[in-house]
């Protein structure tokens, strides 16, 4: 078979093939048929003209120019028509009928009570002049741990607590939204010349035994404040006005000495608070002056600059606030429980 008669076959063949196409799926298949590179029909018929010579070559080639410029156009005449019923069958599928009369919600939706009191704090954080920062869940050992003071020995590194990588053991759920001091200090102190208070709330993931009033899952709400002149009283009265603010009255509280890595001294701070059965003394939070060692981590001299931070349990500040009396509900998705707030 001659160049002429097979490259005209192959045209045939082709605009063919492009009839029967009636998916996009099926036009890549004519697709790399005819117009691959290395194996497609039109290309194997255009090595044949090397075996053409003189004005013959000359005027075969021009032909089969045209020839495949005819095709390449049929073939995006037909992807522009597939695009086209495509979107149309979109458009029919997905109509909206604007006269239709509108069916409203039977039963409002509730903002959760984690949420709630999530928002309150982080009002009360801005208006005493707190950035409020979102961090990662997953994190590096660096910022997590070793940031903060906590050595790789630590009992807090136990792979018991804390959900660990499978294979890359450098990295981890974060067990507390601690992960956040160095890396805001960092970032806002201007290496270290520059007073910082801000606020990082968000979920944490520990190993525990779940009942009423531990979880696998749940949320912290910390804080921090670096400056040159800071104290326990600053300490307290921050902690004390966030608490005011969630509950909306003065709310009792008591330190007492207790250890973290990351601060010294180091407070457990206790609240009153009543839970249908009298006031009791509740251990809420955890709190101190921040460790030389995690100031230095952030960029700062500990000989010229001080630091408080404290970290809250959201969920156990909410329970306490409406007398909640088991954690499990908050993710129960149970409307019974939600409809109250």
């Amino acid at each position: 078979m001659d160049f002429k008669t097979h490259i005209q076959a192959v045209k045939k063949e082709c605009l063919l093939a492009l009839k029967k196409v009636d998916s996009v799926d099926s036009l890549k298949e004519v697709e790399q048929r005819f117009f691959s590179r290395k194996n497609g029909e039109l290309s194997k018929a255009m090595k044949l003209l090397k075996d053409e010579s003189g004005q013959a070559k000359q005027t075969l080639g021009q032909m089969a120019n045209d020839i495949k410029k005819e095709l390449e156009d049929a073939f995006a005449n037909k992807h522009d028509e597939l695009r086209r019923e495509q979107m149309a069958a979109i458009g029919e599928r997905e109509a909206i009928d604007v006269t239709q009369t509108l069916v409203t919600a039977q039963m409002p939706g509730h903002i959760h009570p984690l949420t709630q009191g999530l928002w309150e704090l982080e009002d009360v954080a801005r208006g005493m002049g707190f950035i409020v920062e979102d961090g990662p869940e997953l994190d590096s050992d660096f910022y997590v741990f070793e940031s903060l003071n906590i050595p790789a020995h630590h009992p807090a590194r136990d792979s018991q607590d804390t959900f660990y990588i499978k294979d890359h053991p450098n990295w981890c759920m974060r067990s507390h939204v601690s992960n956040m001091q160095v890396r805001l200090m960092r970032k806002y102190s201007e290496k270290g010349s520059k007073p910082v208070r801000a606020a990082y709330p968000g979920r944490v993931f520990r190993n525990e035994a779940i009942d009423a009033t531990h979880e696998h899952t749940f949320y912290q709400f910390e804080a921090l404040m670096v400056d040159r002149e800071i104290h326990i009283g600053h300490l307290v009265g921050v902690i004390k006005e966030l608490l005011k603010g969630l509950f909306g009255r003065e709310i009792e509280v008591r330190l007492r000495p207790s250890y973290f890595p990351f601060v010294e001294p180091g407070f457990e701070l206790d609240m009153k608070v009543d839970f249908g059965k009298g006031e009791q003394w509740v251990e809420m939070l955890g709190c101190g002056l921040m460790h030389p060692r995690v100031l230095e981590e952030g960029g700062y001299d500990p000989h010229e600059w001080q630091g408080l931070a404290f970290g809250m349990g959201l969920n156990r500040l909410v329970m306490a606030k409406y007398g909640i009396e088991d954690i499990r509900h908050f993710h129960s998705g149970d409307m019974r429980f939600l409809e109250q707030f």
